[in-house]
């Protein structure tokens, strides 16, 4: 029996979306979405329309992937408090699940922003956790979609609401919203004996979940006599630098680098077949994508020592102290391996000279990290005293027995960084329909930082070269074991995909650096239409929610709204 509207004012539906092979194929549409409703008939999508919640695939005997998805989803509140959410486990296609007969998908929520993943149980099993069956949930098909005469997200297909107090809907629909800024601060006046004091004084953007962001002003400063005390009123404009996407095309895998006053950038060059490194430097991060900017050779085809094509995702790393290129390559047979290139002593990152012979990345016995796949997209990460590589595997790629590419850590010696200090660990593989989509099953292009004693690990998954590219992520405590799977969070949603920035599609493989100003920022790929396959770069700031939590989406438009760039304050000298 439903609650009388006069004390709950709110409505949170779930549902899937009709599948286009075009533009939002089976892998994603046969998810979970939420929308919601203040009114209880007008529905508004959550994330973008982009689903949240993603069946996991299940492994076959070969240890190839089979993709789920789900239809006929249902939430329901529970007795105890909190809601159930449940839904019909199918293949990718929408073809039955012979493997899921008599069970469903279950997940509990408390605020539809955190999920707990149950699983597939059967009526019995559900029963005991004290959720719904099967029973249960059909009754609520009678609030289903198609009782619905009011306004539903597009191409919702199946599903059902269930009411919640208004509250906890604002919450929820904040939470899966894309944060825009709504006001400016500043202070009201300050006391100033030059123009450095004004030119000090930043102005704190606030955004719509109560986060901030100190940005720079242009503060105009001309109209003040600093030699004669008074009180003067000036106005300011908050400058908000931003690199307009795309900066430059056909480069996948960006990374800037910042090293010794200068930024440098290299990527896995498209333009060049994949062949070769180049490197550019300037003295600012704009400077790196002039057209008359040079790209300096440092490794280039040798047939000789093996280094024939797929010169992938080359990453700049200090590692005890030393400069190394952490990147994959392969011979004259297909198959590329992660590989290790140190700088010399007092060398330049642009010279080829500058850097010691490559050597492929080896296991604690020393054999080849392996002989049976490929490896790739090795990244580097030291949290407290010890030091990781994480990398990409994958067996029997173009076959049947595909196992998909999967994230694999392992703990590194900075002494001797060619060769691993402990076995290597699976730690991610692709599961979700987003990472499984159309075939293309990616776990690739690993990259961390840390920030509020967490780790952060981004990964990509999807059409590597496509719309469906989109960005993952996994956490971990700061200071803790990370061979010790159980220590690491992997979120089910993307954190980034082509719905998050308009004209931005398939965005992944990502790095990270601080700029000049003390930013976090992103560097990544995507392509510039929904049917080109042209990778190109692009950066923005990496904001952080009033929970500390990273956002990688945030455009220039919502990082600062135009209209709210002009400030103004009292300055008085004396």
């Amino acid at each position: 029996m439903g609650v009388d509207f006069a004390e709950k004012k709110a409505r949170i539906m779930v549902y899937t979306r009709e599948t286009t092979a075009e533009e939002y194929p089976d892998g994603l549409a046969r998810s979970i979405h939420l929308a919601y409703s203040l009114d209880g008939k007008n529905y508004e999508a959550m994330n973008g329309n982009y689903g949240i919640l993603f069946a996991k695939a299940v492994l076959s005997e070969e240890d190839t992937i089979c993709p789920k998805g789900v239809r006929d989803p249902r939430v329901l509140s529970l007795q105890l408090g909190g809601f159930v959410i449940a839904a019909v486990r199918v293949n990718e296609d929408g073809s039955a699940d012979g493997e899921s007969e008599g069970k469903l998908l279950y997940w509990t929520t408390a605020d539809f922003k955190e999920f707990k993943e149950l699983g597939l149980l059967d009526c019995g099993q559900a029963e005991l956790s004290g959720l719904p069956c099967v029973a249960s949930l059909r009754e609520a098909s009678a609030d289903s979609l198609t009782a619905f005469d009011g306004k539903l997200p597009e191409g919702a297909v199946a599903g059902n609401a269930v009411e919640v107090s208004r509250s906890l809907c604002d919450r929820a629909a904040l939470c899966w919203s894309r944060l825009t800024s709504v006001g400016v601060r500043v202070p009201e006046r300050i006391m100033a004996r030059n123009a450095g004091d004004v030119e000090a004084v930043r102005a704190a953007v606030m955004y719509s979940d109560g986060s901030s962001a100190l940005k720079q002003v242009k503060w105009e400063t001309g109209g003040i006599d600093f030699n004669r005390p008074g009180t003067y009123r000036i106005g300011g404009t908050v400058i908000n630098e931003q690199y307009t996407f795309p900066l430059a095309c056909g480069y996948g895998d960006p990374v800037i680098f910042p090293w010794e006053g200068r930024y440098y950038f290299i990527a896995t060059d498209d333009n060049r077949n994949d062949v070769g490194f180049y490197v550019r430097e300037s003295e600012d991060v704009a400077g790196l994508f002039k057209e008359d900017t040079k790209q300096h050779l440092i490794l280039a085809l040798d047939e000789e020592r093996g280094f024939v094509q797929t010169f992938w995702a080359p990453e700049f790393h200090v590692i005890g102290g030393e400069l190394y290129i952490l990147f994959a390559v392969s011979g004259t047979k297909w198959g590329p391996q992660c590989h290790l290139m140190k700088l010399k002593k007092g060398g330049s990152l642009t010279d080829p000279e500058s850097w010691e012979d490559p050597v492929r990345i080896r296991r604690m016995d020393g054999r080849p990290l392996t002989e049976d796949g490929i490896t790739l997209d090795m990244t580097y990460l030291k949290t407290g005293k010890r030091s990781y590589y994480i990398w990409s595997y994958r067996r029997n790629i173009g076959t049947a027995l595909d196992t998909g590419s999967m994230l694999y850590i392992a703990a590194v010696d900075e002494a001797a960084p060619w060769q691993l200090a402990s076995e290597p660990v699976l730690l991610s593989r692709p599961l979700y329909g987003w990472e499984n989509v159309n075939h293309t099953i990616n776990n690739e292009g690993p990259y961390a930082f840390t920030a509020n004693d967490k780790i952060y690990l981004t990964y990509s998954g999807g059409a590597a070269d496509g719309y469906t590219y989109a960005l993952g992520l996994l956490t971990a405590p700061a200071g803790a074991d990370l061979l010790d799977t159980g220590v690491w969070n992997k979120a089910g949603t993307p954190v980034l995909s082509y719905y998050s920035v308009e004209g931005e599609y398939g965005p992944g493989h990502n790095s990270f650096f601080t700029d000049a100003q003390g930013n976090l920022m992103i560097a990544y790929h995507a392509e510039d239409a929904l049917d080109h396959h042209i990778r190109c770069d692009g950066i923005r700031r990496v904001h952080f929610t009033i929970q500390g939590e990273p956002v990688f989406d945030m455009s220039a438009q919502r990082d600062l709204d135009p209209a709210l760039a002009g400030v103004e304050m009292e300055v008085v000298v004396g």
